[in-house]
């Protein structure tokens, strides 16, 4: 698999959480909402990392190690 193939997988994987956060949403499922949406954001951020720094990203799910690793944290606020 190439790297483009890489990052690609991870956004359409990404994509699927967001339309099963939207789906959640609609049956007032919150607490599922709130956890697709980490979801999206790690594989975007897991995405992000296989773009910029063209590695497979780790098995993990901590949003700002993926960040740090990606070497966009810095750029991220609490905001």
């Amino acid at each position: 698999m190439t790297n483009e193939e890489k990052v690609q997988y991870w956004i359409q994987l990404s994509d699927y959480d967001m339309e099963t956060a939207e789906a959640m949403l609609q049956a007032k499922r919150y607490l599922y909402v709130g956890f697709m949406c980490h979801q999206v954001v790690e594989k975007i951020f897991k995405a992000g990392l296989a773009k910029l720094k063209e590695e497979t990203p780790p098995y993990v799910h901590k949003l700002a190690l993926l960040a740090r690793r990606a070497g966009f944290y810095e750029m991220l606020s609490e905001e």
